[in-house]
């Protein structure tokens, strides 16, 4: 097993498991699910107090309990702050959707709680007062936000004190690579040269914040898989190309080359297949050379200056 340590200071898997979809699991297929992650070397688990309406943390909790897996032997991720219609990061939702949360984890803490999604409306200060009362209580060890910029994550960082910002959910993958584009096309006028999102990869890095991809095998805002998809031809045949070579899965070379990269990225696979999560990890047997990750980023349409 390969660990990380999030934020320097939370030693986990270098690979997650989201836990999005794994709501309509049949308790067997679920167990099943749980026992190969930890088997084969991913011990961490992210959820949200939305994914399955909240069903995926209970369902969660159920199967810990039914394969007599140890809470000590799992990290829980979860994430709150999204209402319909709103994102809420008022001190009370806070304390309250955490809460929640626990009751349907039943568990009494949360190894790292993210704000899911930027709230404009929000105020550093209810935030810092939100993350020392549950901190203080137990309740969360490490704290971490989800799709937020420098400026965002430096404006909470100053109320926070001592509570660290320890991870930043990103979406990153070979056909999402927004992050690194624009450090490729530094002093430049295309439109790979437009910075989105203010340095977010090397504001994380020299702050030591873990930046978690989130959808590895997705391209576009939740537009589909790329992997087998006749869209992506040229990227599809360097993949299987690279996963031939090591004898791992095309899904195990993806994963690889998010883990390449020396900012230490987590990645955070959703799926809900057992035998499909064992072979991603194969993922850890693989150091991809510097020619296999270009090749990667390249095949997928971009072009390098």
């Amino acid at each position: 097993m390969k660990t990380l340590k999030i934020g320097g200071k939370l030693e986990t898997s270098a690979i997650a498991l989201g836990c999005m979809r794994i709501a309509s699991l049949e308790p067997k297929v679920l167990g099943a699910l749980l026992k190969t992650a930890l088997e084969n070397g991913v011990n961490f688990f992210d959820h949200a107090d939305i994914y399955g309406g909240g069903e995926s943390e209970t369902v969660f909790a159920k199967a810990l309990k039914t394969e007599n897996i140890a809470r000590d032997k799992v990290y829980i991720q979860t994430k709150g702050g999204i209402k319909k219609g709103q994102f809420d990061f008022s001190k009370q939702h806070i304390i309250t959707a955490l809460d929640n949360s626990l009751k349907r984890l039943d568990t009494d803490y949360t190894d790292v709680y993210l704000l899911h999604r930027p709230d404009t409306l929000f105020e550093p200060e209810e935030v810092a007062e939100a993350f020392t009362t549950l901190h203080t209580a137990g309740k969360v060890k490490y704290f971490g936000v989800s799709n937020q910029n420098p400026g965002q994550i430096k404006l909470l960082q100053k109320y926070l004190g001592d509570h660290k910002i320890i991870a930043n959910q990103l979406q990153f993958s070979p056909a999402h690579t927004g992050i690194i584009d624009a450090g490729f096309n530094v002093n430049m006028t295309n439109p790979p040269s437009v910075d989105h999102d203010g340095g977010i990869l090397e504001f994380c890095r020299l702050k030591n914040i873990t930046i978690q991809a989130w959808s590895p095998f997705l391209y576009g805002f939740f537009e589909g898989v790329f992997l087998d998809n006749p869209k992506f031809p040229e990227l599809n045949k360097a993949i299987s190309e690279i996963a031939k070579e090591h004898n791992i899965t095309a899904e195990a070379v993806v994963i690889a080359w998010i883990l390449r990269h020396p900012a230490k990225i987590q990645p955070i696979p959703g799926t809900t297949n057992a035998e499909r999560l064992k072979g991603i990890t194969g993922a850890y047997s693989v150091t991809l050379s510097r020619e296999e990750w270009y090749k990667i980023y390249c095949a997928a349409g971009n072009v390098l200056p």
